[in-house]
């Protein structure tokens, strides 16, 4: 019984620990903030099934943030992000583009899930939209 308090004793401090150092002002962390994390492409007909947007961003922390991993919720959707390092204070941009070619016509709403470094680890990005028949 002692060694189980002294194991709790131990986690708990180590856990108390770690969050502290986890809020130190001044600690270095990317931060991760998006204009807008909803795009709506609103009613595009059939005839034009590619539409693209782009989702800024800044990185308002004070460390480099890296974008590690862009992943859409499906094939008809790819996005593009920087692979380069993006300083404090400045701003990028992620661009998605939705294929409806050969997808049925109707509402649809899709997401990207990006991993990154920042103090919010995954951000998740929408797009949707109504593909018109012809």
């Amino acid at each position: 019984m002692k060694k189980i308090l002294v194991l709790f004793t131990v986690l708990f401090a180590f856990t108390s620990f770690a969050l502290a150092q986890d809020k130190q002002p001044g600690k270095k962390q990317a931060e991760i903030k998006f204009d807008q994390t909803l795009y709506d492409f609103g009613r595009f007909p059939e005839t034009f099934p590619m539409q693209t947007c782009k989702f800024y961003f800044t990185n308002t922390g004070n460390d480099l943030l890296i974008i590690h991993q862009a992943v859409a919720s499906c094939g008809c959707t790819v996005p593009k992000y920087p692979k380069e390092p993006i300083r404090p204070g400045e701003r990028g941009s992620i661009t998605v583009t939705y294929n409806g070619t050969g997808k049925a016509p109707g509402v649809f709403k899709k997401s990207v899930t990006l991993r990154t470094n920042a103090k919010t680890e995954l951000v998740r990005l929408y797009i949707m939209g109504e593909m018109e028949e012809k």
